[in-house]
């Protein structure tokens, strides 16, 4: 994983610094609490999925800092073939700081550094469809419903479930 020239991105509230082996400790409790497990990737070995996130080709990784505390972790990737260029957004917050905006301002920061700085103009995130807090997050940063993507991603237990894709045009960004 290289992070050598990635920016430091800073938030009303947050702070999005690009992720390193060291914060492996710190993201270890936040993956383990039940409502991060049971949406994000769990596995019986957490410290290698956590590794393995750090590692995943074509991702950058960004731990979210509230406070100077880590509390959450952000990434994208980007399809970068011209006729198709559009960036993902994924991530997970501590749910003891759900609730008061972390979430909101780390999609807004990350969404103006890859519409401002990245020359994206439509982005996309993709919660479980069942989870509403996330869907009404990022609805206010401006990422609007597209569809279900259908039994798209296999939980921790090994059910399917859905997914509701959203996507964002960089003139919809809300401040």
């Amino acid at each position: 994983m290289a992070t050598g020239g990635l920016p430091t991105l800073e938030g009303a509230r947050v702070r999005l610094r690009p992720a390193r082996r060291r914060d492996v400790a710190a993201l270890l409790p936040i993956r383990r609490t039940p409502e991060v497990y049971a949406r994000w990737r769990g596995g019986a070995d957490l410290v290698a999925a956590i590794e393995a996130d750090l590692d995943e080709p074509g991702s950058t990784p960004y731990v979210i800092e509230l406070a100077g505390r880590v509390v959450g972790w952000i990434q994208w990737s980007a399809e970068d073939e011209p006729d198709y260029r559009h960036a993902d957004i994924d991530l997970y917050v501590d749910p003891a700081v759900q609730g008061r905006g972390v979430g909101e301002d780390a999609v807004r920061t990350l969404a103006r550094h890859l519409i401002e700085a990245l020359g994206h103009h439509r982005l996309e995130i993709d919660p479980a469809a069942d989870n509403r807090a996330a869907i009404r997050c990022y609805a206010k940063v401006g990422f609007r419903p597209v569809g279900i993507r259908r039994r798209s991603e296999r939980g921790p237990d090994g059910s399917w479930h859905d997914a509701l894709l959203m996507d964002l045009l960089a003139e919809e960004l809300l401040d």
